[in-house]
């Protein structure tokens, strides 16, 4: 899959909110060394630097177009191409730091405590991850992917939701921890433009479909935004509401 770096960051002040608010979750807490897993184009990285100036700061992230752009951000930072799922660090960190990465990765079940491991004593791991995929924004991706002109092409890339129940990830984190907090939180983006819901996606969640449809996306695309202006109705000020909801873990050693 590739990614677009100028499309992701179309929306970047509403995606890097979630970062904001994970960061200000994390009271009291001084990190020497910070990893960003799936940093992008270093935005989360950025506000990380901001918060923890002196700490020494890695951007790990799988796509080199995302990286090339983060290495031209000017942030004090080493930056690291890698597979997340099969990252292993020189040495523990002591904050794992994830916004909007993880769920683009199977067996959380086995992930989850194996990034833990690579905390130090009294080191965190916070995520934050989508929490959407019950929604038309991404309910209609696959209902298109599987109607008989997409499906063979798209079959293995659509999946089902990545990210389990809230409850599941306490079950997961609780015997590794005693300092565990997770939530959700619902944001209602003010979105302009004649299709910003599919510009949203077209940065993210659509990724896929358009890597592996190329020219052809086009069209899946066009189907989308018709879909999605019944799902997504235009304001009288010509503005669209985006409810986005995401999932939050703060999880320490």
């Amino acid at each position: 899959m590739t990614w677009d770096p100028s499309q992701y960051l179309r929306y970047d002040n509403e995606r890097s909110q979630p970062t904001r608010d994970l960061i200000a979750a994390l009271t009291d807490f001084h990190p020497g060394t910070i990893v960003d897993l799936g940093c992008g184009t270093g935005n989360s990285t950025a506000l990380l630097q901001q918060r923890w100036p002196t700490a020494v700061l890695t951007g790990v992230d799988h796509s080199p177009e995302m990286l090339e752009q983060a290495s031209l951000s000017g942030i004090s930072a080493t930056w690291q191409q890698a597979d997340i799922a099969e990252w292993q660090p020189n040495e523990p960190a002591d904050l794992i730091f994830s916004n909007a990465s993880l769920h683009w990765l199977d067996d959380h079940e086995g992930l989850f405590p194996r990034l833990m491991s690579h905390l130090t004593d009294g080191g965190k791991l916070a995520v934050q991850m989508p929490n959407n995929f019950s929604q038309p924004s991404h309910t209609l991706i696959a209902e298109i992917a599987s109607e008989p002109r997409w499906k063979q092409r798209l079959g293995e890339v659509i999946r089902p939701s990545p990210v389990a129940p809230v409850e599941r990830y306490l079950e997961l984190l609780e015997p590794l921890t005693t300092d565990i907090r997770v939530w959700t939180t619902t944001y209602f983006h003010v979105l302009r433009g004649e299709h910003p819901v599919a510009e949203w996606t077209g940065g993210a969640t659509l990724r896929p479909v358009i890597s592996v449809l190329g020219d052809d996306a086009d069209n899946f695309i066009n189907e989308y935004r018709k879909r999605l202006a019944v799902a997504y109705p235009q304001r009288s000020d010509g503005s669209t509401v985006l409810p986005f909801t995401r999932m939050f873990i703060l999880a320490g050693c």
